[in-house]
């Protein structure tokens, strides 16, 4: 049995063990519920890749009761729809309009998906520019908020003080 194949199986065990028909997932995540046959039957022709993909794997997780970051990790390591690069979706773009694709990813793609059991550990990503400035928003905000309840309960204390 395939890695794929034995992905595929303990999804639906799970969800049979559950006791969850396709047609409840069907209508929570609002995909259709041949799609989801054709994941349990490890045919994801019809299937998107990419983001939708990814999506539609994390909502049936969900509605199963299984861990949607692994679940959605492990999907993208054993499937291409998975894939979490942009270069494949400019390519195919670039195939319909008939032009070179002339894109390049900005960022290295160092692996930060867990790896398979006993796999060798996997580097970091480094911190993105986006998320260092909300960290220090974050941070910011924090402080102002520390502020302004200490200034506030000073006011309160003086008040307090004049009334009496």
């Amino acid at each position: 049995m395939t890695p794929q194949e034995t992905f595929v199986t303990r999804l639906r065990r799970h969800r049979q063990r559950n006791q969850i028909s396709l047609e409840e997932i069907a209508a929570e995540t609002r995909v259709r519920k041949e799609l989801f046959e054709a994941l349990e039957a490890n045919d994801l022709t019809a299937w998107p890749c990419g983001l939708y993909a990814r999506a539609w794997v994390r909502t049936y997780a969900c509605a199963v009761g299984l861990d949607p970051i692994d679940t959605v990790d492990e999907f993208c390591r054993l499937f291409p729809q998975g894939d979490r690069r942009g270069h494949v979706t400019m390519h195919d773009i670039a195939a319909i309009v008939a032009t070179a694709a002339e894109f390049k990813d900005e960022f290295p793609h160092i692996e930060r998906r867990r790896p398979p059991q006993g796999g060798a550990p996997v580097e970091p990503a480094p911190v993105s520019w986006p998320r260092a400035v909300r960290g220090a928003a974050r941070q910011v905000a924090r402080a102002a908020s520390d502020l302004f309840s200490g200034l506030t309960r000073q006011v309160k204390t003086r008040v307090r003080v004049k009334q009496t």
